[in-house]
């Protein structure tokens, strides 16, 4: 992939990030210094390197033909390396003859306090980047071809945009979503802050254009079970679950649902009241077709007869394995309430004790008590309810992070049922109140105003004590432990990333966080992204988030992977390892150890010898690193160029 160039002539180019690298690392000290190097015939300083003057003197000094190499010390390779390898090729020279040391993350801002000791630092780092500099090698990248089609999974608020997205730019899109209908957590939402918008109002125009759009497939009651290849290259199986009813023939009459003696918990109404073992999974469902649930059918075939269009056949298993070709994966797979049962203090065995998910349901007009607020273990309607906040959320034992949005969920639950039941007493139970949206703190004042009482504080412990709740907390603002009478207590519960999450992460090759959130590649610059190009996030699968965020984020997606779509070719990063095939002997480590499948062997005159798809490396080095025999080598980053870099680095480059 490389070729021999002439002489070394490098330029060093050191930054001083105004105040960042400059307040701290002596840069004229630097720049001396640097000019002192082998090989190196320029060095030049300048407040802010990125800016439009600073990529200006480098593209001068390369035009003029001083340099064949050039060096920048600024901030991070991550941010910053492809900016000046545009600014390098935008002056003629090839991009990858470009080096870069960090002397910002890992210097100044390391040693901020020993500005001494940091300029040290800073000139190993320089001679380090200039040592590699005079091996490095012009590499040409390579073009890969597109196929126009993406796969979306996940079939909530965000993957439902980012769907419409594609198919509206004239994308053919597969929409995977593992449950029978399309919608999300979204659909079980009784109205969205801070406008009070009915949620199914909001969400059902949109699930009818994605079922009527020419450009999306829907494969509903669906998973993910295979991927393989490549960004504009991948190819995915598919497995339509078994619904046991022609969905050609099902017209969604809900007569079989009607007559099933089954009577199993509702999963969408969060098990407040009861499907049968062939149902819908709710009303507003798209598409509206029946799925048997055979693990709770008893084989009566009450269904089977009284189905008017002859779709349900329960004898028939109809599960399929679907092969896509596909150019761009959005993953949006959302999110699963966090389980209070591992929080036994606060009793959610308790029939009164309900998660916030729950309590929505019981809001809905489409749920089981039809929008009336009753207690679960009488049907009476409760005089006191309590909000206990950060469950399962800001907390070392459970989950550290803030879910952001149960706070707002909490003040509109409260706003509304103080609005319908002016007369019930509210408490809501608060470590802090996080309102930082769009008209948030002004629809919390609101809900305060309606006489929802907030007490700071958190609570221990919620005990039975007869007809009532005892909810045992601490009022912050008192000083002293308080304990509410209650008749319900709503458990705001936190977000986790979905079940599965997990394994899907493995599947694409993507990372998955320490709290087992998707990891974007860059939370500032490419927050869709992830690290295996071709796939991107959106939604809460990302991390969690409210509705608005959520559809910014299944826009953003559908723009990022509609980017290769439209152009049909890629370019490859050429920083990729290759097999010499002389040394090869077969023996498959490079296999074993690559994350991203690219070894593959293969027969050659007899031989087997390991090849690289230099599409699928990602450059890590783990093959490089553990050939036994030598016989893979990592571009932009050979032996020679490490060994150098090391040797500056320890004081025994000698150049």
């Amino acid at each position: 992939m490389g070729e021999k160039t002439e002489e070394p002539r490098i330029g060093v180019y050191v930054c001083h990030c105004g105040t960042n690298i400059g307040g701290v690392v002596n840069v004229p000290e630097v720049v001396e210094f640097a000019s002192k190097l082998p090989n190196v015939v320029v060095a030049r300083e300048h407040l802010y390197m990125c800016s439009d003057p600073g990529q200006e003197i480098i593209k001068k000094d390369i035009r003029d033909g001083l340099v064949n190499r050039v060096v920048v010390a600024s901030c991070t390779h991550r941010t910053h390396e492809p900016i000046f390898r545009e600014c390098v090729a935008s002056a003629g020279l090839n991009k990858y003859l470009y080096e870069q040391a960090n002397i910002r993350d890992q210097c100044s801002w390391a040693h901020p306090s020993t500005p001494e000791k940091a300029t040290e630092k800073a000139k190993l780092l320089v001679a380090s980047a200039v040592a590699k500099a005079r091996y490095l090698e012009p590499l040409e990248e390579k073009e890969v071809e597109v196929i126009d089609r993406a796969l979306v999974i996940g079939g909530g608020i965000a993957g439902i945009n980012a769907a419409l997205d594609l198919a509206n730019m004239g994308f053919k899109v597969y929409l995977v979503e593992k449950n029978p209908s399309i919608g999300g957590r979204m659909a079980q939402l009784d109205k969205t802050f801070p406008t009070n918008d009915c949620s199914a109002c909001i969400l059902a125009p949109k699930m009818v254009e994605v079922a009527n759009n020419p450009n999306i497939e829907l494969l509903t009651y669906s998973e993910v079970q295979e991927v393989s290849g490549y960004i504009g290259n991948f190819k995915v199986k598919v497995k339509k679950k078994a619904t046991y009813v022609d969905w050609e023939k099902c017209t969604g009459c809900r007569i079989c649902t009607q007559e099933c003696p089954v009577r199993v918990p509702n999963e969408f109404n969060c098990g407040l009241d009861t499907r049968g073992a062939i149902y819908i999974q709710f009303d507003q469902a798209v598409p509206a077709r029946a799925v048997v649930d055979k693990e709770h059918c008893i084989g009566c075939k009450k269904c089977m007869k009284v189905c008017p269009a002859g779709a349900v056949d329960i004898e028939k298993n109809n599960e399929e394995i679907v092969e896509l070709e596909i150019g761009t994966i959005i993953v949006a797979t959302g999110f699963d309430p966090f389980d209070p049962r591992k929080m036994p203090n606060l009793n959610y065995d308790d029939p009164d004790v309900l998660t916030a998910l729950e309590f929505e349901r019981l809001m809905c007009a489409s749920g089981p008590t039809k929008g009336h607020i009753e207690r679960p273990s009488d049907g009476k309607k409760p005089k006191v309810i309590s909000w206990v906040q950060c469950v399962g959320s800001r907390d070392r034992d459970h989950n550290p992070y803030c879910s952001r949005v149960c706070c707002m969920y909490a003040v509109k639950q409260t706003w509304l049922i103080k609005e319908k039941y002016p007369d019930i007493d509210i408490y809501v139970h608060y470590i802090d109140m996080r309102t930082p949206g769009k008209d948030f703190e002004e629809y919390y004042a609101q809900a305060r105003e309606k006489g929802v009482k907030f007490i700071r504080g958190k609570v221990g412990e919620i005990e039975r004590k007869g007809d009532k709740l005892l909810v045992k907390a601490e009022d912050v603002d008192l000083g002293e432990p308080i304990i509410v009478e209650a008749d319900m207590v709503v458990l705001s519960v936190g977000l986790e990333p979905s079940a599965g999450t997990q394994e899907l992460a493995r599947l694409l090759t993507i990372g998955c966080g320490a709290t087992g959130w998707l990891t974007e590649n860059h939370p500032k610059l490419r927050p869709v992204d992830t690290n295996t190009d071709g796939v991107y996030i959106a939604g809460c699968a990302q991390g969690p988030k409210d509705i608005p965020d959520s559809v910014a984020q299944g826009k953003a997606a559908a723009a990022a992977a509609a980017i290769p779509l439209s152009t049909g070719k890629i370019k490859v990063e050429p920083i990729v390892a290759e097999v010499i095939e002389e040394f090869c002997g077969g023996c498959r480590t490079c296999e074993e150890v690559c994350p991203y499948g690219a070894p593959q062997i293969v027969e050659k005159d007899g031989k087997y010898k390991s090849e690289i798809n230099p599409v699928l490396c990602k450059g890590c080095g783990a093959c490089v690193a553990s050939c036994p025999a030598g016989a893979i080598v990592q571009h932009g980053f050979k032996d020679e160029q490490i060994r150098a870099q090391v040797q500056a680095l320890t004081s025994e480059y000698e150049g």
